[in-house]
């Protein structure tokens, strides 16, 4: 099931979305230490899990290990942290690991807790958005923030007062992927008009096409959001387009006016702007998760229950979830 809407390109912001503030003594992390089944031996298993595009998990793990924003003691922490690759194995047995551990997530169900939840339809876990929209977010995951990727709003599996951080897109695997039906349309209608530089390869010149061009096209794939977000921000600017208006997409683009380009061109000239995309280099999109996370300080008093108090269903989730510890 393909998404309703489409997807040009989706810069609609402004320079001042780009935090330039420097987060660390704005807030202090722990790491909880888990069993190397929920996260290292996972990652030797498959490899793959180090370069896909949900590999957003992995690296900001990592950082977080050696972040100065990083405390041993877990009575200072402002947040908490649960390193499991979500992407390739299921959560639930890890809450239960650490709910029968530690103190920090029976205070308060989940809430000062963080998961990193990059894949197609982060928190709900599933792959295909029908499956996703029918089985919702794992309830145990209520209370918790999740970083995520790019999505949809108003979409089920988008939790209100998520942070959001950019998919991995390695500069060697950069290459368009995406199936759906839009682009069969956008071949159809476009395939020999000149004004489009459309392609059934990916060519060697790719990045330097995607440099000279003025807009780049980012049809939906299966999930609402896609690597080629990314290198469009690092390359080029775009507008919001509904796929019913596909075969009208000369007429559209060549309507803009140039002052309109020019300023989402400034814009993307920032380079803060395109840093705040990139995975693995600290101080970018690292940093922003950072100050996603400060911005949310100080957490609420009334996050915490009282004495005997419980707000989640715990038996709530996919069976096959409850792995032995």
């Amino acid at each position: 099931m393909k998404f309703s809407s489409w997807v040009l390109i989706f810069l609609v912001c402004s320079a001042g979305d780009v935090l330039e503030d420097d987060p660390v003594g704005r807030l202090k992390v722990f790491v909880y230490e888990l069993p190397s089944k929920y996260n290292k031996k996972i990652l030797q298993k498959d490899p793959r899990c180090l370069t896909h595009m949900f590999a957003a998990e992995i690296y900001i793990e990592r950082f977080l290990l050696s972040s100065p924003v990083r405390t041993l003691n877990p009575e200072e922490a402002d947040w908490f942290d649960v390193p499991v690759y979500t992407t390739c194995e299921m959560m639930r047995s890890a809450i239960q690991l650490i709910a029968s551990n530690w103190p920090y997530w029976n205070r308060t169900e989940g809430a000062g807790h963080f998961f990193v939840v990059p894949h197609d339809f982060g928190p709900c876990f599933l792959y295909q958005e029908e499956k996703s929209i029918g089985s919702g977010i794992l309830p145990l995951l209520q209370r918790a923030t999740q970083v995520q990727t790019f999505g949809q709003r108003n979409h089920v599996c988008l939790k209100e007062g998520s942070i959001t951080v950019p998919r991995y897109a390695p500069p060697q695997k950069m290459q368009s992927r995406e199936n759906s039906s839009i682009h069969l349309p956008v071949w159809e209608n476009f395939k020999d008009n000149p004004l489009f530089d459309i392609s059934t390869e990916h060519p060697a010149t790719y990045y330097e096409d995607m440099q000279r061009a003025i807009f780049c096209l980012c049809p939906l794939g299966w999930a609402s959001w896609s690597p080629r977000l990314v290198e469009a921000v690092i390359f080029d600017i775009g507008v919001f387009v509904d796929e019913k208006d596909v075969p009208y997409l000369d007429t559209i683009l060549t309507s803009i006016p140039p002052e309109v380009i020019l300023r989402k061109q400034r814009l993307l000239a920032n380079p803060s702007m395109k840093q705040a995309m990139l995975f693995p280099q600290p101080g970018n999109a690292f940093h922003q998760l950072l100050n996603g996370l400060a911005r949310k300080l100080p957490h609420e008093r009334n996050v915490y229950l009282r004495p005997g108090e419980k707000l989640l269903n715990w038996t709530a989730g996919p069976v096959a979830d409850l792995k032995p510890w």
